[in-house]
C-alpha cells in the first residue's frame, strides 16, 4: 500500500504546475499515515481511505499554493490541517499560523506538526473572532468554512492593510458577493483543476482595500 500510494502520490503531483521541494512528497506521505491513524479515533474527516485523501485532501490543498500572498500565512477553521499542513510543508519559507475551536482537532495538528517537524507551523485553538495577532497576516485561508461575508467579518481584524483573503469553494458562490463589505473587493476568481479529482473547484481572491470605509 504505501508504494502505491507514493506512486499515486508521484502521479498526482505530476500534474501540478509547480514542483515540490526535496523530501515534501515523503513528509505528504507521513502526514496522510497520520491523518488516517487518528481519524480511526476522533474523526476528524469524512474521508477515510488514504487513496482518496491523495486527491480529495492533498491535492485539494496544493492547487491554491501559486495564489498565496506574502509570507504570514493564516489558515481558520484548519481542522485536520487543512490547506494549511500540506502547504506548510511545500512552503518551507513562509509561516503559518493554523487556527481552529476544535479540541480534538487542535491536538491532531499539534502532534503532526511535531512529528513531521515543521518549524514554519503554529497551532492556536481559539474562535477566529477572538484571536489577536499584533503583526496581522498576509493572507488568510480558509476550505470549507463559513460564507464569503461571515468568514470576513470574523477574520477582518486579522488581514494586514492589502492583504488577501483565499477562500475555497466547491461551486461559484455568487449569492455570497452581496454580503462582501465595502472596504473588500473581489480580486480575482479561479477555476482550479484538482489533480485526481472531478468535482468543481474555485478560489476567490478577496483583497483588503486599505483606507475604503
Amino acid at each position: 500500500m504505501t508504494t502505491a500510494l507514493s506512486n499515486q502520490l508521484s502521479r498526482r503531483a505530476g500534474e501540478l504546475p509547480f514542483s515540490l521541494p526535496p523530501q515534501a512528497e515523503q513528509k505528504l506521505l507521513d502526514f496522510i499515515a497520520l491523518l488516517e491513524k487518528w481519524n480511526q479515533a476522533y474523526n476528524l474527516t469524512a474521508v477515510r481511505q488514504p487513496t482518496q485523501m491523495i486527491s480529495r485532501h492533498l491535492m485539494d490543498s496544493l492547487v491554491v499554493m501559486p495564489y498565496l500572498h506574502g509570507e504570514q500565512i493564516l489558515d481558520v477553521g484548519s481542522g485536520a490541517g487543512l490547506p494549511g499542513i500540506p502547504l506548510a510543508l511545500v512552503c518551507p519559507e513562509r509561516q503559518f499560523t493554523l487556527l481552529d475551536s476544535n479540541g480534538k482537532k487542535v491536538r491532531f495538528m499539534r502532534q503532526a506538526v511535531a512529528q513531521l517537524g515543521l518549524e514554519n507551523v503554529s497551532v492556536v485553538h481559539s474562535r477566529v473572532e477572538q484571536f489577536q495577532s499584533s503583526a496581522g497576516f498576509d493572507t488568510i485561508i480558509a476550505r470549507a468554512y463559513a460564507t464569503l461575508g461571515e468568514l470576513i467579518r470574523g477574520a477582518r481584524h486579522l488581514c494586514r492593510p492589502d492583504g488577501r483573503f483565499l477562500i475555497m469553494k466547491g461551486a461559484y458562490p455568487v449569492a455570497e458577493f452581496d454580503d462582501l463589505s465595502a472596504d473588500f473587493e473581489l480580486e480575482t476568481s479561479h477555476s482550479l483543476r484538482v489533480p485526481g479529482l472531478e468535482a468543481e473547484r474555485h478560489l476567490l481572491v478577496v483583497r483588503h482595500v486599505a483606507g475604503r470605509h
